[in-house]
Protein backbone atom coordinates (compact mmCIF):
# COMPACT_ATOMS: atom_id res chain seq x y z
CA UNK A 1 0.00 0.00 0.00
CA UNK A 2 1.16 3.22 -0.89
CA UNK A 3 2.00 5.59 1.93
CA UNK A 4 -0.21 8.49 0.41
CA UNK A 5 -3.35 5.67 0.81
CA UNK A 6 -2.22 4.97 4.40
CA UNK A 7 -4.17 7.76 6.47
CA UNK A 8 -4.27 5.59 9.89
CA UNK A 9 -1.72 2.62 10.18
CA UNK A 10 -3.49 -0.57 11.11
CA UNK A 11 -3.28 -2.19 14.77
CA UNK A 12 -1.42 -5.20 15.37
CA UNK A 13 -4.54 -6.68 16.73
CA UNK A 14 -6.41 -5.61 13.18
CA UNK A 15 -3.48 -7.55 11.38
CA UNK A 16 -3.68 -10.26 13.31
CA UNK A 17 -7.63 -10.41 12.91
CA UNK A 18 -7.61 -10.48 9.26
CA UNK A 19 -4.94 -12.90 8.74
CA UNK A 20 -6.46 -15.20 10.97
CA UNK A 21 -10.09 -15.19 9.03
CA UNK A 22 -8.17 -15.52 5.53
CA UNK A 23 -6.09 -18.20 6.61
CA UNK A 24 -8.22 -20.02 9.19
CA UNK A 25 -11.72 -19.07 9.10
CA UNK A 26 -12.03 -19.37 5.40
CA UNK A 27 -10.69 -22.93 4.67
CA UNK A 28 -13.12 -24.17 7.42
CA UNK A 29 -16.02 -22.36 5.64
CA UNK A 30 -14.92 -23.98 2.36
CA UNK A 31 -15.46 -27.36 3.87
CA UNK A 32 -18.71 -29.24 4.69
CA UNK A 33 -21.23 -27.73 6.19
CA UNK A 34 -19.91 -24.66 5.78
CA UNK A 35 -19.09 -24.86 1.92
CA UNK A 36 -22.90 -25.15 1.12
CA UNK A 37 -23.84 -22.26 3.50
CA UNK A 38 -20.85 -20.21 1.95
CA UNK A 39 -22.41 -21.48 -1.85
CA UNK A 40 -25.78 -20.04 -1.18
CA UNK A 41 -24.60 -16.87 0.84
CA UNK A 42 -22.30 -16.22 -2.21
CA UNK A 43 -25.53 -16.46 -4.68
CA UNK A 44 -27.69 -14.37 -3.17
CA UNK A 45 -25.00 -11.81 -3.14
CA UNK A 46 -24.22 -11.88 -6.62
CA UNK A 47 -28.03 -12.02 -7.28
CA UNK A 48 -28.25 -8.34 -5.68
CA UNK A 49 -25.51 -7.11 -7.38
CA UNK A 50 -26.96 -8.20 -10.50
CA UNK A 51 -30.20 -6.55 -9.31
CA UNK A 52 -28.67 -3.43 -8.14
CA UNK A 53 -26.47 -3.14 -11.41
CA UNK A 54 -29.22 -3.66 -13.46
CA UNK A 55 -31.09 -0.68 -12.20
CA UNK A 56 -28.62 1.54 -12.26
CA UNK A 57 -27.17 1.07 -15.45
CA UNK A 58 -24.07 -0.10 -13.95
CA UNK A 59 -23.20 3.31 -12.25
CA UNK A 60 -24.83 1.55 -8.47
CA UNK A 61 -25.25 3.59 -5.84
CA UNK A 62 -21.98 5.40 -5.03
CA UNK A 63 -18.27 4.72 -6.24
CA UNK A 64 -17.24 2.14 -3.38
CA UNK A 65 -19.83 -0.75 -4.48
CA UNK A 66 -19.65 0.00 -7.84
CA UNK A 67 -15.84 -0.68 -7.88
CA UNK A 68 -16.79 -3.88 -5.18
CA UNK A 69 -20.01 -4.47 -7.84
CA UNK A 70 -17.75 -4.66 -10.70
CA UNK A 71 -15.07 -6.57 -9.29
CA UNK A 72 -17.50 -9.48 -7.97
CA UNK A 73 -18.62 -9.58 -11.85
CA UNK A 74 -15.11 -9.91 -12.83
CA UNK A 75 -14.55 -13.00 -10.13
CA UNK A 76 -17.96 -15.00 -11.71
CA UNK A 77 -17.14 -14.41 -15.01
CA UNK A 78 -14.13 -12.24 -16.97
CA UNK A 79 -15.73 -12.31 -20.15
CA UNK A 80 -19.52 -11.97 -18.49
CA UNK A 81 -21.50 -8.77 -20.19
CA UNK A 82 -22.00 -7.66 -16.52
CA UNK A 83 -18.39 -6.98 -16.43
CA UNK A 84 -18.23 -5.33 -19.75
CA UNK A 85 -21.15 -3.12 -19.22
CA UNK A 86 -19.20 -1.61 -15.83
CA UNK A 87 -16.30 -0.96 -17.51
CA UNK A 88 -17.59 2.52 -19.24
CA UNK A 89 -19.42 3.65 -16.44
CA UNK A 90 -16.19 3.82 -14.50
CA UNK A 91 -16.11 7.40 -16.00
CA UNK A 92 -18.93 8.36 -14.56
CA UNK A 93 -17.08 8.97 -11.01
CA UNK A 94 -13.22 9.80 -12.59
CA UNK A 95 -11.93 13.37 -12.98
CA UNK A 96 -8.60 14.91 -13.51
CA UNK A 97 -6.94 17.02 -10.49
CA UNK A 98 -3.68 19.55 -10.74
CA UNK A 99 -2.67 16.59 -8.52
CA UNK A 100 -3.46 13.21 -10.57
CA UNK A 101 -6.67 11.27 -11.13
CA UNK A 102 -9.32 11.41 -8.81
CA UNK A 103 -12.41 9.47 -7.97
CA UNK A 104 -15.46 11.86 -6.36
CA UNK A 105 -17.67 10.61 -4.29
CA UNK A 106 -21.04 10.52 -6.35
CA UNK A 107 -22.03 10.54 -10.44
CA UNK A 108 -22.19 14.35 -9.78
CA UNK A 109 -24.40 16.37 -8.30
CA UNK A 110 -26.42 17.57 -11.53
CA UNK A 111 -30.36 17.43 -10.01
CA UNK A 112 -29.19 18.96 -6.60
CA UNK A 113 -27.47 21.96 -8.18
CA UNK A 114 -30.20 21.88 -10.92
CA UNK A 115 -32.69 22.22 -8.64
CA UNK A 116 -31.14 24.98 -6.32
CA UNK A 117 -30.14 27.52 -9.29
CA UNK A 118 -33.80 27.11 -10.61
CA UNK A 119 -34.92 28.42 -7.38
CA UNK A 120 -32.13 30.92 -7.20
CA UNK A 121 -33.12 32.86 -10.80
CA UNK A 122 -36.77 32.55 -9.89
CA UNK A 123 -36.28 34.72 -6.43
CA UNK A 124 -34.47 37.15 -8.75
CA UNK A 125 -35.52 39.48 -10.84
CA UNK A 126 -33.57 37.94 -14.16
CA UNK A 127 -36.41 35.39 -15.14
CA UNK A 128 -36.38 36.71 -18.91
CA UNK A 129 -32.35 37.15 -19.07
CA UNK A 130 -32.22 33.61 -17.72
CA UNK A 131 -35.10 32.22 -20.18
CA UNK A 132 -32.63 29.75 -22.02
CA UNK A 133 -30.99 28.49 -19.00
CA UNK A 134 -34.44 27.68 -17.06
CA UNK A 135 -35.94 26.04 -20.07
CA UNK A 136 -32.72 23.92 -20.42
CA UNK A 137 -33.02 23.28 -16.78
CA UNK A 138 -36.65 22.44 -16.95
CA UNK A 139 -35.86 19.70 -19.14
CA UNK A 140 -32.98 18.51 -17.23
CA UNK A 141 -35.32 18.36 -14.05
CA UNK A 142 -38.31 16.35 -16.28
CA UNK A 143 -35.64 13.96 -17.88
CA UNK A 144 -33.87 13.40 -14.28
CA UNK A 145 -37.00 12.04 -12.55
CA UNK A 146 -37.59 8.41 -11.81
CA UNK A 147 -40.38 7.32 -14.02
CA UNK A 148 -41.11 3.77 -12.39
CA UNK A 149 -40.40 1.42 -9.52
CA UNK A 150 -37.65 -1.17 -9.70
CA UNK A 151 -39.38 -4.28 -10.61
CA UNK A 152 -39.80 -7.42 -9.13
CA UNK A 153 -40.90 -7.83 -5.06
CA UNK A 154 -39.04 -4.66 -3.39
CA UNK A 155 -39.08 -6.34 -0.38
CA UNK A 156 -37.83 -9.33 -0.89
CA UNK A 157 -34.84 -6.62 -3.02
CA UNK A 158 -34.61 -4.41 0.34
CA UNK A 159 -36.15 -1.60 -1.93
CA UNK A 160 -38.37 1.35 -1.02
CA UNK A 161 -40.76 2.97 -4.14
CA UNK A 162 -38.75 5.12 -6.64
CA UNK A 163 -41.36 6.11 -9.22
CA UNK A 164 -41.96 10.18 -9.07
CA UNK A 165 -38.58 10.96 -7.04
CA UNK A 166 -35.35 12.83 -8.03
CA UNK A 167 -32.07 11.13 -7.73
CA UNK A 168 -28.92 13.47 -6.42
CA UNK A 169 -27.48 13.12 -9.78
CA UNK A 170 -28.56 11.49 -12.68
CA UNK A 171 -31.98 9.33 -14.06
CA UNK A 172 -29.22 6.44 -14.59
CA UNK A 173 -28.48 6.57 -11.14
CA UNK A 174 -32.30 6.41 -10.19
CA UNK A 175 -31.59 6.00 -6.60
CA UNK A 176 -34.68 8.39 -4.43
CA UNK A 177 -33.43 10.70 -2.17
CA UNK A 178 -35.79 12.07 0.33
CA UNK A 179 -34.46 15.66 0.33
CA UNK A 180 -34.01 15.63 -3.56
CA UNK A 181 -36.89 14.74 -4.29
CA UNK A 182 -38.30 17.54 -2.11
CA UNK A 183 -35.98 20.59 -4.01
CA UNK A 184 -37.06 18.44 -7.10
CA UNK A 185 -40.48 18.74 -6.84
CA UNK A 186 -40.15 22.35 -5.72
CA UNK A 187 -38.34 23.63 -8.01
CA UNK A 188 -40.95 21.83 -10.90
CA UNK A 189 -43.75 23.66 -8.69
CA UNK A 190 -42.10 26.97 -9.26
CA UNK A 191 -41.37 26.41 -12.89
CA UNK A 192 -45.00 25.69 -13.54
CA UNK A 193 -45.90 29.01 -12.39
CA UNK A 194 -43.45 30.96 -14.93
CA UNK A 195 -44.78 31.57 -18.38
CA UNK A 196 -44.57 28.70 -20.55
CA UNK A 197 -43.39 30.45 -23.14
CA UNK A 198 -40.16 31.35 -21.18
CA UNK A 199 -39.24 27.79 -19.45
CA UNK A 200 -41.34 25.57 -21.37
CA UNK A 201 -44.05 23.35 -20.73
CA UNK A 202 -45.22 22.27 -16.56
CA UNK A 203 -44.27 18.81 -16.01
CA UNK A 204 -47.33 16.50 -16.06
CA UNK A 205 -49.30 16.90 -12.68
CA UNK A 206 -49.45 13.00 -12.59
CA UNK A 207 -45.53 12.83 -12.23
CA UNK A 208 -45.98 15.79 -9.37
CA UNK A 209 -47.93 13.20 -7.47
CA UNK A 210 -45.99 10.60 -7.81
CA UNK A 211 -43.11 12.50 -6.38
CA UNK A 212 -45.39 13.78 -2.99
CA UNK A 213 -45.88 10.12 -2.68
CA UNK A 214 -42.45 9.50 -2.50
CA UNK A 215 -42.04 12.30 -0.09
CA UNK A 216 -45.01 10.96 2.21
CA UNK A 217 -43.69 7.35 1.96
CA UNK A 218 -40.40 8.41 3.15
CA UNK A 219 -41.43 10.32 6.11
CA UNK A 220 -40.45 8.79 10.03
CA UNK A 221 -42.58 9.57 12.72
CA UNK A 222 -40.14 10.95 15.70
CA UNK A 223 -40.11 9.58 19.28
CA UNK A 224 -43.73 9.82 20.83
CA UNK A 225 -42.46 13.18 23.14
CA UNK A 226 -42.33 14.42 19.27
CA UNK A 227 -45.13 13.26 18.35
CA UNK A 228 -46.17 15.88 15.86
CA UNK A 229 -42.55 16.31 14.02
CA UNK A 230 -42.32 14.57 10.78
CA UNK A 231 -38.90 14.29 8.68
CA UNK A 232 -38.08 13.48 5.59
Amino acid sequence: MLQEDLYYPHPLVQDILWASLHKVVEPILKCWPGKRLREKALLTTIQHIHYEDDNTRYVCIGPVNKVLNMLCCWVEDPNSEAFKLHLPRIYDYLWLAEDGMKMQGYNGSQLWDTAFAVQAILSSSLIEEYGPTLKKAHEYIKNSQVLEDCPDDLSYWYRHISKGAWPFSTADHGWPISDCTAEGLKAALLLSKTPPEIVGEPLNAKRLYDAVNVILSLQVISAPVHKNAVNY
